[in-house]
């Protein structure tokens, strides 16, 4: 018998996905597999589309209280040895699970292993792929901020279930931040993998979480105080240097000027050879401005 996998997706007023979402678990290639659809409280539709499959999800319902507590009321009713999650406006390709378990069961040592993802639109229509996922003892990179480390949020992954209760599962003082937060301490704790194919498609759309920066900084800065305090020998100014690196180019990409030059300055100080990446955003400044001929 294969291990039983739970599919774990938090729902909140995605009745215009959640049935794309569903049937791209039932349509896995994987024959053991639980599905858990959490209801964070949705004011649209969405109830009754997942009434509508009867037994074969099982469903809870909650008072809103976020994609974190979510998560975790899930795993609270889950039985599986593996837990995947599922956000309810993205989509598994058939073969995702399967090929997960497969790398999972070739390596005792891999507690988390993510996948290649397709970035779609609002409708489904193709973006761009992504196929530069890390794997091994990664535990580092998500502190440097250099490159991507593991694809698709937490729709692109499986966790072994020994871990993600050893961490005690996401913070639910976070929702922007709280997939880097689990990533990186389950990689603290075991090597990671990546499957470099498509698997999974991730949607872009207005609504998505990291939309909000600001929510995001101040969910970052937690994050790194819960690293360092668990890490205190990493190089921490090269990692705020480089987190304040983002956030400025985030603020800047929103029109948001003010912000922008305050995590700039901030990220020259930590890091001075950061000079040389904000020294090219006069121009991009203008180009906003006055727009490019």
């Amino acid at each position: 018998m294969k291990p039983l996998v739970s599919v774990i997706i938090p729902n909140y007023n995605y009745a215009r996905y959640v049935c794309e979402a569903i049937d791209s678990v039932l349509t896995q290639t994987y024959p053991n597999i639980e599905i858990i659809v959490v209801d964070d409280g949705s004011k649209d539709e969405s109830k009754d589309i997942l009434q509508s499959y009867g037994g074969k999800i099982k469903t809870i319902l909650q008072q809103n209280q976020g994609v974190s507590a979510a998560r975790n009321n899930g795993l609270t009713e889950s039985k599986g040895e593996f837990i995947a999650f599922l956000d309810a406006d993205d989509v598994w390709l058939p073969q995702k699970i399967e090929k997960q378990i497969e790398r999972f069961l070739s390596d005792d040592l891999l507690g988390l292993v993510h996948v290649g993802v397709e970035d779609i639109d609002a409708d489904g229509n193709h973006l761009s792929n992504h196929l530069d996922g890390l794997e091994g003892d990664i535990s580092h990179e998500f502190l440097l901020f250099n490159r991507a480390v593991v694809l698709g949020g937490g729709s692109g992954i499986i966790i072994r279930r020994q871990i993600l209760e050893e961490i005690g599962g996401f913070d639910t003082r976070l929702s922007t931040s709280a997939d880097w937060d689990v990533f990186h301490q389950v990689s603290s704790r075991s090597k990671v993998g990546f499957i470099a194919e498509v698997l999974l498609k991730y949607r872009i759309h207005g609504s998505n979480m990291h939309g909000n920066i600001r929510r995001m900084e101040r969910e970052m800065m937690l994050g790194f105080e819960k690293a360092f305090a668990a890490k205190p020998n990493v190089n921490q100014r090269e990692c705020y240097g480089n987190l304040h690196k983002i956030l400025a180019g985030s603020y800047f990409r929103s029109g948001q000027f003010p912000a922008f030059l305050r995590h700039a300055v901030k990220s020259i100080w930590l890091v001075p050879s950061n000079f040389i990446y904000f020294g090219k955003f006069p121009v991009r400044f203008l180009q906003r401005k006055f727009g490019s001929k």
